[in-house]
């Protein structure tokens, strides 16, 4: 199963993601994909180990800042390395985008990034365990006004539009409060939900 959980800043979706990987397995592999750029970034970093240290749910933590892919796919091999009743989550897919985005800022990133955001849901969707994906829903806000900006937003938006054609479920977490959009989308073919 693969389930997208997105919502803005602060939203709750990270909260909500864990509980949901507790909800759902005996124990998760927690993907972190951010990267210590400062000492405000260095503190969060360790708040969050911290936290899941505290929790009663068998957290394992792997820190991935780019080979999504790999990662999967070497989780995924025969015999595989992981229980497939493992659940995976991968907090957060807007983070990986910017580690991307920064390394290709000189070297055509809207191509590169894109071909890699291709990559990963190929991967995703051959997964055979449940991972739930956590992703920041950015396009609400104004229009960024320089270049990087832009394409962070675009790329975000195009990302997160492919890993939900992909998933079972989306959640939009909004104030804390999830809700599961995916199985109520329009469908044409009806006209009903």
């Amino acid at each position: 199963m693969i389930s997208l959980i997105t919502g803005g800043v602060r939203s709750g979706k990270s909260r909500f993601a864990a509980s949901y990987a507790a909800h759902l397995g005996q124990s998760a592999l927690y993907v972190a994909t951010a990267t210590i750029g400062d000492e405000e970034m260095r503190q969060r970093i360790e708040q969050h180990r911290a936290e899941r240290a505290r929790s009663a749910f068998p957290w394992l933590t792997v820190e991935e800042p780019f080979d999504l892919c790999g990662l999967l796919d070497k989780w995924k091999g025969e015999p595989p390395i992981i229980n497939r009743e493992t659940v995976i989550l991968v907090d957060c897919l807007t983070l990986w985008l910017s580690n991307w985005l920064l390394r290709y800022e000189h070297e055509r990133p809207v191509e590169n990034v894109t071909r890699l955001i291709g990559e990963l849901t190929d991967t995703v969707k051959t997964f055979p365990g449940t991972v739930l994906l956590v992703s920041n829903e950015v396009g609400y806000g104004v229009v960024p006004d320089h270049l990087l900006g832009r394409q962070f937003r675009d790329l975000a938006g195009i990302l997160n539009q492919q890993v939900a054609s992909i998933s079972d479920q989306v959640f939009l977490v909004t104030a804390g409060i999830p809700i599961e959009i995916k199985s109520r989308a329009y469908r044409f073919d009806t006209g009903c939900q």
